[in-house]
């Protein structure tokens, strides 16, 4: 009786598993997904002016507006600006503030419709998520985010093709800055201040990132979105929430190298101080009106004395775009920027997650396809546990083929419990059995099973990546759904409908192998026990529903490369297999 109890108590555990990561991973963010598009933003927030004598971190607070406006007509309503054009980016830059508030990505679309609209990542103060990095300096008669300045010459700025601006403060101060980008997503913002007055000037260079609101796919405990960062070599982060309640103090630190910024799940804008000096750093976040809140990752660098007829220079630069690992880790290395794939929320099981993503960069980059990338890990991933595997699935052989001999213990020990649990624990001795062998491969399964879920949900490279047939995103649940036959008939799903309700093709695919393989396990002695794992591949099905069509394809082909292990060892042992005569419900023990 103690190996039955032991046993229902392993089901009670799965199960909790179960319940646990279907509220964290599906319900959770769906409710916070509804709540986020049900919300009424309103901004307002009042100018908090720089002094020269500021607390180390602060710079030029975040200003908003009380209206808001589509974003053609806030850019047009913002004066002249200077357009940017690059491989993988378009937008321009405000002369007002000489500000970076207008970028989009080119690579990147809201849907699989190659014709959908591009993916906005900055966006100016007056619409409704604004979204923008300011650089500057802090000190007496500086320009503001109000100053206009003014381009040197014309054109668009693009690679090779730097924009210079300048502004004249009337007092002896000529402030220039020379913008350039590369091919990719950096921007290099150089500042020069030339004193032509007769006494010496303290001024501290600023940068920052700042928006009002917080994004659509809000944070959850699966994945981080706030602020981000990196200060003396380690992560130095912030959720939104962390400044929830009004008059937060902000979050400050310093390091010599680093940077910090302000990232969502796929996209990212970071501010970046020349790596060989210390800086001053902090999150904030204040109230703009309601619930609506804007929040700011700023560094300031040292003073800078600027003595009669000098100069006095700083670098800064900005990532602003997708966050493909690849190119924040040859940032990383060409730039000396320190730990900047930290940007990408490999959660956790990182050590497992980057290996895992790292098999899959490879397998898609020599075939062309992550979804047959996903196949190729699978089969490393049972190579890897092939032994263990191996030994466990002995084990429930050996299990099976012991069973008739358990039912005879049972019937003539029937009225014995002990004596029943003794001659149990002598067969399992003597036929050297385990029952808790067979748990091995799938408690081994759980952290790679997160992980690759962590992979597929975090990774840009995931997103929008096709499969074949009716699977064109990787990252999103398979868009089939049994309700409309799987589109035979000729109807659309209604939104209201839940996601677990509406089940695609794979999904169906994952519960009909994951039943398989329970009918080749041996059967639970415990009645309750074993309906409880005759159910559990149909709540699987309904849970896998709403998971990305990556993981689905994932658990699928496993089940499938387990079940011919499973059933080639079976045959091995010498245990009768009748695969199709299992899958058949016994009526007579029904009954």
């Amino acid at each position: 009786m103690n190996g039955n109890r032991n046993n229902v108590y392993l089901a009670i555990a799965l199960s909790a598993l179960v319940i646990f990561a279907w509220q964290y991973f599906v319900v959770a963010p769906q409710m916070k997904a509804t709540q986020a598009r049900q919300a009424v933003l309103a901004h307002q927030v009042k100018k908090q002016p720089a002094t020269p004598d500021a607390a180390p971190g602060t710079v030029p607070g975040m200003a908003g507006t009380t209206t808001h406006m589509a974003r053609e007509a806030a850019l047009k309503a913002g004066g002249e600006r200077v357009a940017i054009d690059s491989p993988l980016l378009d937008g321009s830059i405000a002369l007002k503030g000489a500000k970076l508030d207008d970028l989009r990505l080119k690579k990147y679309r809201e849907t699989t419709d190659p014709k959908s609209p591009e993916i906005v990542l900055l966006a100016p103060k007056s619409t409704a998520y604004p979204y923008y990095a300011e650089f500057g300096w802090i000190g007496q008669n500086v320009p503001t985010d109000q100053t206009v300045w003014t381009q040197a010459g014309s054109g668009a700025l693009s690679p090779g093709h730097p924009v210079t601006l300048s502004w004249d403060n009337g007092q002896g101060l000529t402030f220039t800055r020379v913008i350039s980008v590369d091919a990719q997503y950096m921007f290099s913002v150089a500042d020069n201040v030339a004193n032509k007055s007769a006494q010496a000037q303290t001024l501290y260079p600023f940068a920052y990132v700042a928006r009002e609101g917080v994004p659509k796919e809000q944070t959850s405990w699966v994945l981080h979105q706030g602020f981000v960062g990196v200060a003396d070599g380690s992560e130095v982060d912030a959720n939104y929430t962390d400044f929830k309640d009004e008059g937060t103090p902000p979050k400050s630190f310093s390091s010599t190298g680093g940077w910090v910024g302000v990232t969502d799940k796929y996209w990212m804008a970071a501010v970046i101080p020349p790596q060989g000096e210390t800086y001053n750093g902090a999150y904030l976040g204040s109230t703009l009106s309601g619930d609506t809140k804007a929040y700011q990752a700023n560094y300031r660098l040292g003073a800078r004395i600027i003595a009669a007829g000098a100069q006095a220079q700083v670098t800064h630069r900005l990532f602003a775009g997708a966050k493909v690992v690849d190119i924040l880790r040859a940032y990383e290395k060409s730039e000396g920027i320190a730990r900047f794939d930290n940007a990408v929320d490999w959660g956790w099981f990182w050590f497992l997650t980057q290996p895992l993503f790292w098999l899959l960069d490879i397998f898609s980059h020599f075939i062309g396809n992550f979804g047959i990338a996903i196949l190729m890990l699978t089969v490393v991933v049972k190579l890897l546990f092939f032994p263990l595997a191996n030994a466990s699935f002995k084990s429930m052989s050996r299990m099976k083929k012991v069973q008739p001999q358990m039912e005879e213990i049972k019937k003539a020990h029937k009225e014995d419990p002990q004596r029943q649990q003794q001659e149990m624990m002598a067969l399992y001795k003597r036929e050297k059995v385990n029952p808790l062998t067979g748990c091995l491969p799938m408690l081994i399964q759980i952290p790679v099973f997160f992980s690759l879920y962590k992979v597929l949900y975090v990774t840009i490279e995931m997103r929008q990546a096709p499969f074949y047939g009716w699977i064109h995103d990787l990252s999103a649940p398979d868009p089939t759904s049994i309700l409309n036959l799987f589109g035979l008939l000729p109807y659309h799903i209604p939104a209201f409908i839940p996601a677990y309700l509406s089940i695609g093709i794979w999904p169906i695919l994952m519960g009909i192998t994951q039943f398989v393989q329970t009918k080749l396990n041996p059967a639970p002695s415990d009645p309750v026990q074993a309906k409880m794992f005759t159910f559990m591949p149909l709540i699987f099905t309904f849970m896998f529903a709403t998971f990305p069509a990556g993981l689905v394809i994932y658990y699928t082909w496993n089940n499938l490369l387990s079940v011919s292990q499973q059933y080639f060892i079976m045959r091995r042992e010498g245990v009768e297999v009748h695969l199709f005569e299992n899958l058949k419900f016994n009526k007579a023990k029904a009954k």
